[in-house]
């Protein structure tokens, strides 16, 4: 099997030794599952994988399925997306630049959460331009007690890009793609399905509320939560090198691009989202 070799504060890990664009056996895809369970966000270098790769590769784990914006959709494999600031005229993508630059969780306005995200980093800007992540289950441990109590009865309500953190996202889906996202409730503390540890199931991205809550105060509360789950003992920034592929929980992290490099420098990966089989 692979070397795993820890980056910070167990929340990320490298894995050195390992083609993932080879058919592996489930022996080796249950390695990755136990792997992902202790440490939530993944890196494998010096990947060479097409769309049809990454494709395979996440089936392996589980379910794809199409995202929600249309337009960064792979023309012939729709579970493959763009993540670039690049439009179809090799121009400056406006919304690619700021996009996912405020803190989420992937598809939590969905009613059936995701289980990973991977990456894969095509081009990358010349400095910086990578990508910071937030170990959800450390900052939930690291709450008040009276905290834990609290959030331990509430019910998070969230939407597409309703969250205070979501406003870059107005506008990008269709009228009949608003109908097809309706409001979801997920727990404020989640207990991951296999790992079992409790979880901060906040983002300021998609969470707009807590069931029985007044908005204000609600609003006041994913502020306070977003900014705890931040702080620098528990996070970590990717330093992106073309031929990366990097895959987070869904469920035990937050993430957002740190969109800290030149917006004409070009940035493009190919992304998918892992739903359990």
């Amino acid at each position: 099997m692979p070397e795993i070799r820890p980056l910070r504060n167990g929340l990320s890990a490298e894995i050195v030794g390992m083609d993932i664009s080879r058919d592996l056996d489930r022996a080796t895809i249950r390695w990755i599952e136990n792997a992902l369970d202790e440490h939530p966000v993944l890196v494998f270098r010096d990947q060479k994988l097409g769309a049809p790769e990454l494709a395979a590769f996440g089936r392996r784990l589980g379910q794809l399925r199409p995202h929600a914006l249309l337009r960064y959709r792979h023309p012939e494999i729709p579970e493959i997306s763009y993540v670039t600031n690049v439009d179809a005229e090799g121009k400056v993508d406006s919304f690619g630049v700021k996009r996912a630059t405020a803190w989420h969780t992937d598809e939590t306005y969905n009613a059936e959460l995701p289980r990973a995200t991977m990456l894969h980093a095509i081009e990358v800007p010349a400095a910086k331009g990578g990508t910071l992540f937030a170990d959800m289950r450390a900052a939930y441990d690291a709450l008040p007690e009276a905290t834990k109590q609290l959030l331990g009865g509430l019910t998070g309500l969230h939407g597409y890009s309703t969250g205070p953190g979501g406003g870059a996202y107005d506008g990008q889906l269709t009228k009949a793609q608003e109908k097809d996202y309706p409001e979801r409730r997920h727990p404020a503390v989640l207990i991951h399905p296999s790992s079992k540890r409790r979880i901060l199931f906040v983002n300021p991205m998609h969470t707009h509320g807590f069931a029985g809550i007044e908005r204000d105060e609600a609003l006041r509360l994913i502020e306070e939560l977003t900014n705890h789950a931040v702080d620098d003992r528990f996070t970590y920034y990717h330093e992106w090198r073309v031929g990366d592929l990097v895959m987070w929980d869904d469920q035990a992290t937050m993430h957002r691009s740190a969109g800290d490099y030149a917006p004409e420098e070009r940035r493009i990966f190919l992304r998918t989202i892992v739903h359990a089989a």
